[in-house]
Parts: structure tokens; sequence; C-alpha cells
């Protein structure tokens, strides 16, 4: 779905102008209704000279559901930036590895850029809903309703407005996994590259289903067999990753991830 709603956001529009308006008493820019301000100072500027600032430079779009990386604070489209992570774990932009294994971790909705996106450029919101509300509805399915930020009360008696993280790390993830090929044997044959190779999981998970992870990810066949490796050790299937944490100590460790090393070798029993 965010792959579609991607593909159809909205590119720039030609050059616009907006007449923006400095008040003297409050020091502050409000839009123009052409009424004449007396001592007001007005100015015209194009919608150009800000595209820069609201710009997904993923999709080259006006930022839809803008999105801002909490390590570097560049924002992109939602849809864009979460595609975007699937393959890598570095900004698009800066090149800055934003969390090693899970980076949808940091990044935070930024609403208040977004509100002034879809003041700026005119009818961009209304297009918008209208394509998330077609896509809902194309496929029978209840549209969402746009998620609020909850007030929360502060020690002076007013409240604020909480904007919490897009996403949150389960509890029961305590492991964060670093898998690196080895490389394959020959006659192992054809596989897909393992193309995420930061994974969190549960510390009760065996190597066996890290094997299992491995051969859905890579399609492996049956006559290969997958040795997975840390440090100096070959790991059996029953060996979980807590047990071989508190076996190995920081000797496994590397930058605060487990890693294990894997290679493909052809299975004795496709020998015989």
């Amino acid at each position: 779905m965010n792959e579609e709603l991607c593909d159809s956001v909205s590119s720039p529009a030609p050059d616009t102008a907006l007449q923006l308006t400095r008040s003297s008493s409050i020091g502050d820019y409000e839009e123009s209704s052409g009424i004449d301000g007396g001592e007001e100072e007005e100015r015209m500027i194009n919608l150009s000279d800000l595209n820069p600032y609201i710009l997904c430079s993923i999709c080259k779009g006006y930022f839809i559901d803008a999105t801002t990386i909490t390590e570097c604070l560049h924002t992109f489209c939602k849809s864009c930036i979460v595609r975007h992570f699937y393959y890598t774990n570095r900004c698009p932009k800066c090149n800055i590895v934003v969390h090693q294994t899970q980076p949808l971790y940091n990044i935070r909705l930024d609403r208040q850029l977004q509100d002034i996106v879809y003041k700026l450029v005119e009818n961009l919101e209304e297009e918008e809903k209208k394509k998330m509300c077609d896509f809902y509805r194309q496929r029978g399915l209840e549209v969402p309703k746009p998620a609020t930020p909850q007030p929360i009360c502060t020690g002076r008696g007013r409240s604020r407005k909480l904007l919490g993280p897009v996403f949150r790390i389960p509890p029961e993830l305590d492991v964060s996994l670093l898998l690196e090929f080895m490389g394959a044997a020959e006659g192992t044959g054809s596989f897909k590259p393992l193309e995420k190779k930061f994974v969190r999981v549960s510390g009760d998970a065996t190597i066996g289903h890290v094997e299992k992870f491995l051969r859905r990810k890579m399609e492996l066949n049956t006559a290969c067999q997958v040795d997975i490796i840390c440090g100096d050790h070959l790991l059996e299937h029953y060996q979980t990753l807590r047990e071989i944490l508190a076996a190995l100590g920081d000797s496994a460790i590397q930058d605060g991830l487990l890693v294990l090393h894997f290679g493909l070798v052809l299975s004795q029993l496709s020998l015989l």
C-alpha cells in the first residue's frame, strides 16, 4: 500500500508567487489576504524558493506524512523512508547509520512540517486524502482515521501533546544479530543475496531458527547445508542465542551486535 501511495505522490508545482506579510508588532509572518496592512512590509517569494525545504529527496515530490530521522534530522515522506530502510540502515542524505538493526525505530512523524507543506501547496492535502480514500474503498477496506497525539499533563497544570516513536521495539526481541556471509562452496546452486543482515530476535531463538530464516530469505535448495559460526566455534542447531552470549561473552559481540558468520556447503546426504 505504501508503495502505491508513494508512486502517486504530488510532484512540485511550477513557480507560484506567495504573498507574505511581516507584522511590525509581533515580528511573525502570516499569509496575506490582500487587505492593506498599513505599515506592514510586503514582499513576494516563489514557491520554488521553498522547495529545498519541503521536497522529499527520495521521490522528488512534496512531503506526504513528513517523517524525520532523529539521528540526523533529515526529513522524507514516511512511505519513502520506510521503503528505503528495507534495504539499508543508513540515511539517504548523509549516509549516517540510523540504527544498527532497526532504523525504523529512530524516525518520528513531523506534523508541524507537514501542516506547513499543506498550507503552502494548494490542494495538496485534499488530493492526498482523496487518493487514500480511493485506495481503501477500491479494496473494500475501511478508511483509517488519522492518528492524533494524546495530551499529557505537565507540572504547571497545562496539557501538551506528546509524539511517540513511529515504531516501538517489542521487549521480547532482546538480541541484535549481524549475519555475515562468508561464501558458498562449488555445487551449492544459485541463491538470492541476503538483503538484510541486521536482525533483532528473541534470545530464546536457536541456531536452527537462524538457519530457517537464512534458507527462506536466500531461497536455498535442500542440497545446500548452512554452517553458522561465532568466532572460532561451529554452532549446533539446538543452541540458543542467549546460551551463546553467556558462553562466549564479549568475544561474540561487536558494537552491541551478536556476530554470526555463515557459509554454504554441499550437504553430506547429497554426496551419498
